[in-house]
C-alpha cells in the first residue's frame, strides 16, 4: 500500500497537475504544440541525455543491461508487429502503435520510483541504502537507451507512412540527441571535465526543463485530442506496455542470467507507462497524435496499480 500511495502522490498527481495546467493554458491561449515539441526534441532531450550520460559512472556490468535493453526493444518490436498484422493496422498506425509500446517513461517516473523502492525496507541495512547506487545506475542506463532509440527508431516509425525512408533517415540524422550521446561518450573517454566551463549551467538548465515542458506539451496536445473511451487499440497498447513488457523482460533476464538488484530494476523499468515523447513524436509527424496521447494518459493512470504488483513480483522472482 505504501508503494501504491507513493506512486499516486509523488508521480501520478504531480504529472497530472502539469498536464492539467498545459490543458488549461491551451484552452485559454491556443498554444502552438509544434513549437513546444521542437523545443523538446532539439534542446531539452539532447541536454537531458548528454548531462545524464556524462555524469553517470558506467561500470562494466552495465554493458549487459544496455545490451538487454536493445534486445527487449527488438522483442517488443516483433510483438507489436505481430499484433498490428493480426489487427490489420495501416502502416502509419502501426508506427504509432509501436512507439506507444516500445518507449516508456524511464525518466520522470522511473528514476524517482527506483529511488523510493531501493531506499525503503527491505533494502535498508543498518540505516544505509547499499543497493541504491547500483539500482539508479541501471535505471539511468535504461533511460539513456530509451532516449537514443526514441529519437531514432521512434522518428522512423512515425514517418513510415507519410515520409520517404531517405527523408526519414535524413530527419533522424538531424536530431541533436544522437550527437549529444557521441560527444558525452568521447568526453568521458578522454576524461575531459566541462563541469566548470561556461556551457555547463545552460546544459543543466535545459536538462531540468525537459520534464515540465514535456508534460505541459502533453496537456496542450490532450486539449486538442478527441477522446474515444471505446477504442480497443488504446487498451491493447496499454496492456502490451504494462503487462506483456515486464513478462518478456523476465524471460530475457533468465536467459542472460541477470539477477538481484539489476534484474529487479530491469523488470520494473519494463513495466513503466508509455513515454510522453511518443505522443510528442506523433505530433511532430502528425502520426495519429490522438491515439498516442490517449495511450500515454491511460497507461500512466493504470500503472499506479500495475507497478505495485510488478515491484512485488520482481522481489520474489529475483531476490538479492
Amino acid at each position: 500500500m505504501g508503494i501504491f500511495l507513493f506512486i499516486l502522490i509523488n508521480n501520478i498527481i504531480p504529472i497530472s497537475i502539469l498536464v492539467i495546467i498545459g490543458y488549461t493554458m491551451n484552452r485559454k491561449f491556443d498554444l502552438n504544440i509544434n513549437t513546444m515539441s521542437k523545443l523538446n526534441f532539439y534542446l531539452f532531450v539532447p541536454s537531458f541525455t548528454f548531462v545524464n550520460l556524462y555524469t553517470t559512472k558506467i561500470p562494466r556490468e552495465m554493458s549487459k543491461v544496455i545490451l538487454s535493453a536493445f534486445i527487449i526493444l527488438f522483442i517488443n518490436w516483433a510483438l507489436v508487429t505481430t499484433i498490428s498484422k493480426f489487427r490489420g493496422h495501416s502502416e502509419g498506425f502501426r508506427g504509432a502503435f509501436a512507439n506507444s509500446v516500445l518507449f516508456f517513461n524511464a525518466g520522470n517516473i522511473g528514476v524517482p520510483l527506483i529511488t523510493l523502492v531501493f531506499s525503503s525496507p527491505p533494502f535498508i541495512i543498518n540505516g544505509e541504502t547499499p543497493y541504491l547506487s547500483l539500482a539508479l545506475t541501471t535505471q539511468i542506463m535504461i533511460l539513456v537507451t530509451q532516449n537514443i532509440t526514441s529519437n531514432t527508431v521512434g522518428f522512423l516509425n512515425a514517418g513510415c507512412e507519410n515520409t520517404q525512408w531517405k527523408e526519414s533517415i535524413s530527419k533522424v540524422l538531424k536530431m541533436p540527441t544522437i550527437y549529444a550521446v557521441l560527444i558525452a561518450l568521447i568526453l568521458k573517454y578522454l576524461s575531459i571535465d566541462i563541469t566548470q566551463s561556461i556551457i555547463w549551467p545552460p546544459l543543466n538548465y535545459s536538462r531540468n526543463a525537459l520534464v515540465p515542458v514535456a508534460l505541459l506539451s502533453l496537456g496542450v496536445q490532450l486539449s486538442k485530442t478527441k477522446f474515444d473511451i471505446r477504442d480497443i487499440e488504446v487498451y491493447l497498447a496499454v496492456f502490451s506496455r504494462l503487462i506483456i513488457g515486464p513478462l518478456l523482460a523476465i524471460i530475457l533476464i533468465l536467459l542472460f542470467k541477470i539477477d538481484g538488484i539489476v534484474a529487479q530494476v530491469f523488470v520494473i523499468a519494463l513495466a513503466l507507462p508509455t513515454s510522453v515523447n511518443s505522443a510528442l513524436i506523433a505530433v511532430e509527424y502528425d502520426n495519429f497524435p490522438n491515439f498516442s496521447s490517449q495511450v500515454v494518459m491511460v497507461s500512466t493512470i493504470f500503472s499506479a496499480i500495475s507497478l505495485v504488483a510488478i515491484i512485488y513480483m520482481a522481489r520474489v522472482v529475483f531476490p538479492i
